[in-house]
């Protein structure tokens, strides 16, 4: 079976990724020193038959966002990040594209955030990466699938989240959500995912075509906010979702957390468990 470029460096890349530097945690029984085709297919939100494929040069053509997924699982230093583009057939993403790359300050951030609930989304409210705690209390990351992974898209059209809000709280949400998306395509106006990103919310969302037609600028948001998480196994959880701008990269870092010693911080703690088991499991 004939490999294309694209294939080999992908796979002697994994080949060369160890488990833990991605936080994947690899068993006693490992034989390979790599990561597994599973493995990056799920931290870059891929199948693994579609990874299977780009690596035996089955599929041929990924698209630039794939590309950028599986650059940015990998961990992989500039020049390998647009070599990949490159043999892509993509020229790597410039300034008049939302930025999707996690530079190694941001990742070393995570990492030292392994036991806290943390995603990081870029411009347009798009889910680039969560860790495992976070999975654990908002459900699986991984399982959204295109546009889903948008925050605007999962709250206008579907499929919602396990964050609990009333009415007024949900509307005054959706709003400020619809107005930092339009000051990102202001922002971003040649970025051609994101226009129509905003094209297939016209066509799915009556309520995002209101917003977006108003025309207003999104309100300031304090830099912490309380959240009240539905979580199916524990219950509700009343945490502080503390947002961090990284404007360097134009990028944001979503971190739960609770009152230590409080009844919620329990609660947290056993979805953490619960849900990190059954990742791992």
């Amino acid at each position: 079976m004939e490999h294309t470029e694209f294939g080999r460096t992908l796979r002697r890349l994994r080949d060369h990724v160890a488990p833990d530097t991605v936080g994947v945690v690899a068993g006693s029984r490992r034989r390979a020193a790599g990561l597994r085709r599973e493995e990056l297919a799920a931290l870059a939100g891929i199948s693994a038959d579609y990874l299977t494929r780009l690596e035996q040069g089955r599929a041929t053509s990924p698209s630039a966002q794939v590309v950028e997924a599986l650059a940015r699982s990998l961990r992989v230093a500039d020049a390998e990040r647009e070599l990949l583009f490159r043999l892509a057939g993509h020229a790597a993403p410039g300034a008049d594209v939302v930025p999707s790359r996690i530079p190694p300050s941001v990742q070393r951030l995570l990492d030292r955030l392994s036991d806290t609930p943390v995603a990081v989304l870029d411009a347009a409210g798009t889910i680039l990466t969560a860790n495992g705690p976070y999975d654990a209390l908002m459900g699986p990351v991984g399982a959204l699938r295109g546009h889903e992974r948008n925050t605007a898209w999962r709250h206008l059209v579907g499929p919602g989240s396990r964050a609990v809000h009333s009415d007024a709280e949900q509307r005054a949400f959706e709003a400020s959500v619809v107005a930092e998306l339009r000051l990102t395509v202001a922002r971003y106006p040649l970025d051609r995912g994101l226009r129509q990103l905003v094209r297939d919310l016209r066509a799915a969302s009556e309520r995002f075509v209101e917003l977006w037609e108003t025309g207003d600028t999104a309100p300031p948001r304090s830099s912490g906010r309380r959240k009240v998480v539905e979580h199916p196994a524990v219950g509700r959880i009343a945490l502080d979702c503390d947002t961090l701008r990284i404007a360097t990269d134009d990028l944001t870092v979503l971190a739960y957390t609770a009152e230590p010693g409080s009844a919620d911080a329990e609660r947290l703690a056993l979805a953490v468990v619960l849900g990190t088991q059954s990742l791992v499991g």
